[in-house]
């Protein structure tokens, strides 16, 4: 099968890395178009030997992108096409029906319950989600939480297709060397006890309350932010508000696999699984999440794991996903639970079972049934 993905941008975040991840597993010939920021994910695709075209889009209103787009489609001669995120979504099924692709797949990476994507869930978002959607055939959820949000919107539940995102969990087994590497590379002390945030840093991810909280906590306890975005400015100058600034380490955005084609990792305490090692504790203050990533990726790193909110954990037997605790919000039951996990001591750092629940493998032959019904016109049928 040959298929071509259409994804807004690729950058690091979430959504790009996973389909990085995705394409490395998925027995199919794929090419990736991204329509802005052919970023640091676009040059590890191609290190991969994956043809990326940008297409250079200039905004939400650049409609020219359409008959690039339908050119695209129609020159490479693709039985599917696959979309993601928002903007991809909207253009790119407009874009395959007009070059007479019918079998079009589209997964949903963010939507909460009041957001998808840092935007406001409005009236207008809705109808505009809801008519491009009609468009395809096959809308892939990446979680069940955001299969019901999906379903409650006014997308027909037989259309919706729950295909978890995965990791490569023998990337993030923990490396005793990787720590120490990545907390010399970062200056953060041997005996400190690190708790760390992965994600956007926006607004919505709240990690605010991760600084408000270590505020209240003794001075060896450090925080590490894995991550980059618009709130960074802002999150600096509360650090620097609360006397914690020099307790406060900002890695920026960091990969989860190498740009080299070749297998192994970047170097030493560069990469998102070194990070990982660096910490003893992972915190996810985001009250909306569409699946958790981040959370799934410390639990297999070993890591003892405080989230307010996780499809990804709550979709799973309560056994499945040991080290795991979910806290209410606030700075201070992150304060009082990261004291329990410290006084706790260092515990194995052996992989959870739900990180094998979520293994990429899985995911890529779950996502192949579904391409193979929808390339037939058949109605996929998907475990979750």
């Amino acid at each position: 099968m040959r298929a071509l993905h259409i994804i807004t941008g690729l950058g690091v975040g979430g959504a790009e890395q996973q389909l990085r991840l995705l394409l490395r597993h998925l027995p199919a010939t794929c090419d990736v178009v991204t329509l802005t920021n052919p970023g640091p994910v676009a040059d590890g695709l191609r290190a991969d030997g994956v043809r990326v075209i940008h297409l250079g889009m200039s905004g939400n209103r650049d409609l020219g992108a359409v008959p690039r787009l339908v050119k695209v489609i129609r020159g490479g001669g693709y039985d599917l096409v696959h979309t993601h995120l928002f903007r991809a979504c909207l253009y790119g099924r407009v874009a395959a029906r007009l070059a007479g692709t019918r079998a079009v797949v589209a997964t949903e990476h963010s939507l909460g319950d009041s957001q998808m994507e840092g935007r406001p869930l409005t009236a207008g978002v809705r109808a505009l989600y809801l008519t491009g959607e009609r468009l395809g055939r096959a809308t892939v959820a990446v979680s069940p939480s955001v299969a019901e949000r999906l379903n409650r919107w006014g997308v027909p539940r037989q259309r919706i297709h729950v295909v978890p995102n995965g990791i490569d969990g023998e990337r993030f087994r923990f490396d005793p060397r990787a720590r120490i590497a990545a907390r010399r590379q970062l200056g953060l002390p041997d005996e400190a006890f690190v708790v760390g945030g992965v994600g956007r840093l926006a607004v919505g991810k709240r990690f605010d309350v991760l600084l408000h909280a270590v505020a209240e906590l003794p001075g060896d306890v450090r925080v590490l932010l894995v991550g980059g975005g618009p709130d960074e400015d802002r999150l600096r100058a509360t650090a620097d508000r609360l006397g914690v600034a020099d307790r406060v380490v900002f890695a920026g955005e960091r990969p989860q696999l190498s740009t080299d084609a070749a297998e192994g990792t970047a170097a030493e305490g560069t990469d998102l699984p070194a990070l990982l090692a660096a910490m003893d504790v992972l915190a996810s203050p985001s009250p909306e999440e569409a699946f958790g990533l981040a959370v799934v990726e410390g639990l297999a790193a070993g890591l003892p794991v405080l989230y307010v909110r996780c499809p990804a954990v709550e979709d799973l037997p309560p056994d499945a996903a040991t080290g795991a605790e979910r806290v209410t919000g606030d700075p201070d039951s992150f304060a009082r639970a990261l004291l329990r996990v410290r006084a706790a001591g260092p515990r194995p750092r052996l992989a959870s079972e739900a990180a094998h629940r979520y293994s990429i493998t899985r995911s890529a032959a779950q996502l192949m049934h579904v391409y193979e019904a929808a390339a037939s016109g058949s109605t996929p049928r998907v475990s979750s």
